[in-house]
């Protein structure tokens, strides 16, 4: 005979990859916010229920301290990171990319241009833009005042336009860009590469002082051109949905070795990121599922 699931798990259980999302959008590690939904959930299970009004900005809150903690934490151990950081990437299904927003939120290029925040200010940012919650209830999450929580989300909204991709990509515009992309690699031909490459395109590779990568960001379309030319004829590149968005993954030995997004500008790829680092290609293997 089943058992009834009691209304804290039920609750928990409902909520679940919408908390996910939260903490994953705020430290930009699906094993950091599988962590803080673990943390959630102990905190959750203590909690009277009868004296909870709203159970899903309950749960909110609780995750956005988690999340608050940790980030500062990961703040610290980051300084340490051998080469590029980049956010762990996920596997996503294709139907995310029909919440644009929701899509943008998670890309890697918005990932990183959030790294540039303060804990506080991307938990607001994140809070507010992101799945629209009113000011009382982030400054719950948050632990300041309601005017602090306007402050902090008019100057990270600045920050954070001044830095996010200039237009609205279209999945089919990433898709188009990732083929040329692709070809351009297994047949080695650099002018292809030159013709979709910006001229002030950076790359990051992320190895985690684990796989080789390039130490140090790679600036320039010459230089970054010369450097994917050598991996022709080596590479496979597989089209994946990383993050809501089409990506491009390596595969040796059966095995996710490589994860390729990009960020696009005014039709050219101005940013190239590869994760190499196997401690965060372990959300690679099966869908995750974000929502808002």
């Amino acid at each position: 005979m089943d058992r009834a699931v009691d209304p804290a798990t039920a609750a928990f259980v409902a909520h679940r990859n919408l908390l996910f999302t939260v903490a994953y959008e705020m430290l930009g590690s699906a094993a950091d916010a599988e962590d803080v939904l673990q943390e959630t959930w102990l905190l959750w299970a203590g909690v009277d229920l009868h004296a909870v009004r709203d159970q899903r900005a309950y749960l909110v809150r609780i995750t956005t301290r988690q999340a608050l903690k940790r980030l500062r934490t990961l703040g610290r151990r980051r300084e340490s990171y051998v080469g590029p950081w980049l956010p762990e990437p996920l596997l996503t299904a294709p139907d995310v990319a029909e919440d644009v927003e929701l899509a943008e939120s998670v890309s890697m290029a918005m990932l990183l241009v959030l790294e540039t925040l303060s804990p506080t200010e991307r938990a607001v940012f994140v809070l507010r833009e992101v799945f629209d919650l009113d000011y009382d209830e982030i400054a719950d999450a948050v632990g300041k005042s309601q005017a602090a929580v306007r402050q902090i989300a008019h100057r990270a909204r600045s920050h954070v336009a001044a830095r996010r991709p200039r237009d609205t990509v279209t999945p089919d515009q990433t898709r188009h860009a990732l083929q040329a992309f692709k070809q351009a690699v297994e047949t080695g031909d650099l002018q292809r590469l030159l013709d979709i490459l910006a001229p002030d395109i950076v790359f990051l590779a992320d190895g985690g002082g684990l796989k080789q990568a390039a130490p140090t960001p790679i600036v320039g379309a010459d230089q970054v051109a010369h450097l994917l030319s050598r991996l022709a004829p080596a590479a496979s590149l597989q089209p994946a949905h990383v993050n809501g968005h089409p990506a491009l993954i390596i595969r040796a030995d059966g095995h996710v070795d490589t994860v390729i997004t990009v960020r696009i500008d005014d039709g050219l790829i101005t940013g190239l990121y590869a994760v190499r680092n196997p401690e965060k290609l372990s959300h690679m293997e099966r869908e995750i599922t974000v929502t808002r």
